[in-house]
Formats: C-alpha cells, sequence, structure tokens
C-alpha cells in the first residue's frame, strides 16, 4: 500500500476496526462505576478515540513521513489503552480483558504492518 493507493482513512482496515473498538469500549465502560466518569471510563475512551483519530488525521497528511509519525502516535495509544483495561480489570470492574487485548493486538499489528510498508515505499 502507498499513499498514493490511499485515497482516504476510510480506505483503511485498520481505521475501521479502530473504530469499531471504540463503540465496543464505550459500551463496556458504561458499567464502569458512576464515580469513575472522569477518572478511568473517561482515560479509556480518550485513548481509545485516539487511534482512530491519528490514524485519520496521518492519513490526511500530504506527507509519507508525517503519516507515519501519526500512526507511532497511534501504537502509543494502543499501549494506553491496554494499561488501563488492565487497571479497570485488577479494580474489578471487568471479569476479563481477553477479547479487548486481542483487538488490541490486532490493531498493533495492522499499524506495524502500515508503517512498514510506507517505509519501504520511500
Amino acid at each position: 500500500m502507498t499513499m498514493n493507493t490511499i485515497k482516504t482513512h476510510r480506505d483503511l482496515d485498520v481505521w475501521k476496526i479502530s473504530m469499531d473498538f471504540v463503540i465496543d469500549l464505550y459500551n463496556i465502560t458504561e458499567s464502569f462505576p458512576k464515580g469513575e466518569k472522569f477518572g478511568i471510563v473517561s482515560q479509556i475512551r480518550r485513548a481509545a478515540v485516539s487511534i482512530c483519530s491519528n490514524i485519520a488525521e496521518g492519513a490526511g497528511r500530504s506527507h509519507r513521513k508525517e503519516f507515519i509519525q501519526f500512526l507511532f502516535i497511534s501504537l502509543g495509544s494502543v499501549a494506553e489503552v491496554e494499561t488501563q483495561l488492565e487497571i479497570a480489570c485488577r479494580l474489578k470492574y471487568l471479569d476479563s480483558i481477553d477479547h479487548q487485548k486481542y483487538i488490541l493486538d490486532r490493531i498493533r499489528k495492522m499499524l506495524i504492518g502500515l508503517v512498514y510498508q510506507l517505509q519501504k515505499t520511500s
């Protein structure tokens, strides 16, 4: 995949999957204690939104290096969400985060693959 084959962020499977993941996390965090609305719930949601938002912003840039930088920011957000979900699990707000970790691993691998492809074509 090259910058020429990406018309918009909507063409990227990793963006689509990360968008679905945000919706899942919003639904999951609805059951968290009300006192966490401005705590862990807000942190999880903002970090998850950051994944797909940075993919979109990077794809909208005109230079490959900028796109790659935004993909690295998305990777950081993946790690952030994973950490926050682990905290939520340790606080017993979630029974398991296995499914979410599976999706995050998939997103991480897709982001790394996209970075590799973009670097390879430069």
